[in-house]
């Protein structure tokens, strides 16, 4: 079942990444950024009026541009630990299509190997996401897992230090990087649910100096995943 996806950077770097079908551009405004990606591509591009791109992007900031994409390519869990000294989001039961989109763009900007996100009562790779992502979802590899309590043994049976991002823990500048490391971050309202807390080797956080006691979580993910590319020197 084909998707939409809208907003000329979603469009663009879909185009680019080449991980999806594209079925056809829709293209309102003549964009010549856009004409010019899918030309690389060899995917067609129809000039429709701003009404057919609205209509299709369902009341998101499409920029005039929407395209009919293939559904997105999740990637198996073994596919992100396979690749040398992993560094790894995983994120149990973020809700908010805006918020995973925005880690995605942060994971994809520090150069992180993949974001695990649970297959079920959290959000996916919608069209809000990959618009909120400004398509770093179309670079970045997610593996969907039923069991993220199972998914935290199984990266620590092959190597990889998993640790809860969670107030409270050893302070982001203490915690050695090195190596293959998974940084877990619970859902907006709850937090890490207890079980996956207890598999983790321990807990990392970003101090707090004002008023307000936690970050959002896309906040806390590039902090960490910056402290971590700082220590691994690139």
């Amino acid at each position: 079942m084909p998707e939409v996806i809208y907003g000329v950077r979603p469009v663009i770097e879909a185009l680019r990444a080449g991980r999806r079908e594209i079925f056809e551009v829709l293209d309102s405004v003549d964009n010549k950024e856009i004409r010019r990606a899918s030309s690389e591509r060899g995917a067609t591009v129809r000039e429709v009026p701003r009404s057919q791109v609205e209509e299709l992007a369902r009341g998101g900031v499409h920029q005039g541009v929407v395209a009919r994409v293939g559904v997105y390519p999740y990637v198996a869990l073994d596919d992100v630990l396979a690749l040398l000294d992993p560094l790894v989001i995983v994120l149990d039961g973020v809700t908010d299509p805006r918020n995973l989109g925005a880690v995605l763009r942060a994971a994809d900007g520090a150069g992180a190997s993949g974001v695990v996100i649970p297959k079920d009562r959290a959000a996916g790779i919608t069209p809000v996401a990959v618009k909120a992502s400004a398509g770093a979802s179309e670079h970045m590899l997610v593996a969907r897992e039923t069991n993220i309590r199972r998914t935290v043994d199984r990266m620590k049976k092959v190597g990889v230090w998993v640790y809860a991002a969670e107030a409270g823990g050893t302070s982001r500048t203490d915690l050695d990087f090195a190596g293959p490391v998974a940084l877990v971050f619970g859902s907006e309202g709850k937090g890490i649910r207890r079980l996956v807390r207890e598999g983790c080797d321990g807990a990392v956080s970003v101090p707090m100096l004002g008023a307000v006691g936690s970050l959002n979580v896309s906040v806390a993910a590039a902090v960490l995943l910056y402290e971590a590319r700082r220590q691994r020197g690139r």
